[in-house]
């Protein structure tokens, strides 16, 4: 005998009984609606202003912070554009090298800066043995480009719209690619040739 069957010849229920009960109902009054989103100002976690707030130049902590250290930076790129205008009026006044001569100094100088700036940075990476992971990031963006290119001239090549001009664009693409390569090498090789050292 199942238990269907056995219940079956129970007592039976109305249909009030047999009936899930109903769930409370939630009364709501037109004054407590209009109040519902006000804040308690009796608790302390909520601060009042004054009245002329808005008008303040100065309204929080960090905004006068952040004045204060942008008059000290101000005052500091002023000093530092006197005493630049002091020493080049000095230079003027001891040496009259030949402006042009000058300048391709500096700009050596900046490129000798700059590219001991990438050797140093690529010398970081090998001493730390990331030389590896740099590798095989920099095969795999080779490869990833390269099939992307040739996924993208196939699908061209299918729809016919496969041109000469697409293919100088892919072959541009590549060869920029390409010299990147070549000049990242290069650094690389010098920053692994100033560790051995």
């Amino acid at each position: 005998m199942s238990y269907a069957e056995i219940a079956s010849k129970g007592p039976k229920q109305s249909p009030e009984e047999a009936a899930a009960p109903q769930p409370p109902q939630v009364k709501s009054t037109d004054s407590s609606a209009s109040t519902s989103s006000l804040v308690d100002v009796d608790t302390p976690s909520v601060r009042t202003v004054p009245s002329d707030f808005d008008a303040q130049s100065v309204q929080t902590d960090t905004q006068a912070a952040r004045i204060e250290l942008e008059a000290e930076a101000e005052e500091a790129a002023a000093r530092a554009r006197a005493e630049a205008d002091l020493a080049r009026k000095k230079k003027a006044h001891h040496h009259h090298h030949d402006d042009k001569h000058a300048a391709a100094a500096a700009a050596a100088d900046k490129a000798r800066k700059a590219e001991g700036w990438i050797v140093r940075h690529l010398e970081s990476i090998t001493e730390g043995g990331a030389a590896g992971a740099v590798a095989a990031v920099n095969l795999l963006a080779v490869v990833g480009l390269s099939g992307w290119l040739g996924y993208r001239a196939w699908g061209m090549y299918d729809r016919g719209r496969l041109g000469a001009r697409e293919v100088g664009l892919g072959l541009g693409v590549l060869g920029l690619v390409g010299a990147v390569e070549g000049v990242f090498v290069k650094f690389f090789n010098k920053a692994k040739a100033n560790k051995g050292q």
